[in-house]
């Protein structure tokens, strides 16, 4: 992935009109077992931090030390889950939506405008910027997106020791070749999302 991180004149193009801003961002929409995980956070404008960028874009110990710096700093701050059954009953993307939402209401008010990574969110009460590849662009959404990972890929790891062999410690449920073959060799298990084709077919 190439592209320059984001250097904040956007979020404060955006502040200057609506005053704090709220940045919301997913991760494991495509993984095929595990959750998906949504965070919101609202940056605090006297509190900058340093080297923010979609998290796709940082190594693992950058995104913990940026993940613990949004934690201290941040106006306020929340990472929700949507359940594989939940993503199975519904849609990837209306549990996304839906996790979105209810992460947006627990920050519990105070900004003027949401900035979601491509995902529209009919309901929120302040108007929504959903815009593709905002990870990359705002400064809020991509500490959305490190909070995300690094929680999601905790998670992963914690629930790889209960669900052993398909090496969710390394690959955090996304459709790795390994994690493929272990599907097929011993089958799904109850964190892994059905109506995937991979899950449907091979297990």
């Amino acid at each position: 992935m190439s592209g320059a991180p984001p250097d904040g004149s956007l979020d404060r193009t955006l502040a200057a009109r609506y005053g704090l801003i709220a940045g919301v961002d997913e991760v494991g929409r495509g993984a095929i077992a595990g959750p998906v995980t949504v965070a919101a956070v609202i940056l605090h404008p006297d509190r900058p931090i340093a080297g923010l960028d979609d998290s796709k874009r940082l190594s693992p110990s950058v995104r913990a030390r940026l993940a613990d710096e949004v934690r201290g700093k941040a106006v306020a701050w929340t990472v929700v889950h949507r359940s594989p059954a939940e993503i199975d009953r519904i849609n990837i993307l209306e549990a996304t939506r839906a996790a979105m939402v209810e992460a947006i209401l627990t920050l519990g008010g105070g900004f003027g405008l949401v900035v979601s990574d491509a995902v529209s969110l009919p309901g929120v009460a302040v108007p929504v910027l959903a815009e593709p590849r905002a990870d990359g662009r705002y400064l809020c959404v991509a500490a959305a997106s490190i909070l995300a990972k690094v929680v999601r890929d905790g998670a992963m790891t914690a629930l790889a020791r209960e669900h052993p062999g398909y090496g969710w410690e390394s690959n955090k449920g996304y459709p790795t070749r390994a994690h493929l073959e272990a599907l097929r060799r011993q089958g799904a298990c109850a964190l892994h999302r059905t109506t995937y084709a991979p899950v449907r077919v091979l297990a």
